[in-house]
């Protein structure tokens, strides 16, 4: 996924399609790098905040926690980049019933207590609130690379 990302950037920044200057605009040894890339070695996360903001991927950090921490693996769930319309819509289509949610999650809390009858339900707005979470993510993430807002 690193050789990919710096691939990619290399589209908009000719000096990353050399390792060794690529390398050397991340602040690592070139061998270094070549051994991320080829899946040989974990990267530091130092290291992928470094690739994130030099190939101006934000996604990379999403990914490595998703996909490497040790903490973030079992926690995070990667969310998927897609065109700035698509990821509108997905976030839209999440949010429509959430009116619902709300209510439901009111009826549930009225007593302090989610009995067995309450329990699917409550799974059930575990569930749309993760969706909207990654919805929410990932137009984030599109953001921060297209527009340069700030996380």
């Amino acid at each position: 996924m690193y050789y990919l990302a710096r691939s990619e950037a290399a589209q908009n920044n000719p000096d990353l399609s050399s390792r060794e200057k690529a390398a050397e605009l991340i602040g690592i040894d070139r061998t270094r790098l070549a051994r991320i890339e080829l899946d040989t070695i974990l990267p530091y996360p130092e290291e992928v905040k470094a690739m994130a903001e030099v190939y101006n991927t934000p996604e990379l950090c999403n990914s490595y926690c998703a996909r490497e921490c040790p903490l973030g693996k079992n926690t995070v769930k990667e969310v998927q980049m897609d065109d700035f319309d698509r990821l509108s819509l997905k976030v839209l289509g999440s949010l429509k019933d959430i009116d619902s949610l709300r209510m439901s999650l009111i009826a549930i809390s009225e007593d302090g207590v989610i009995d067995e009858a309450e329990r699917p339900a409550f799974q059930k707005i575990l569930e749309s609130l993760e969706k909207i979470s990654n919805n929410a993510n990932a137009l984030k993430l599109w953001a921060i690379k297209n527009i340069h807002i700030r996380e």
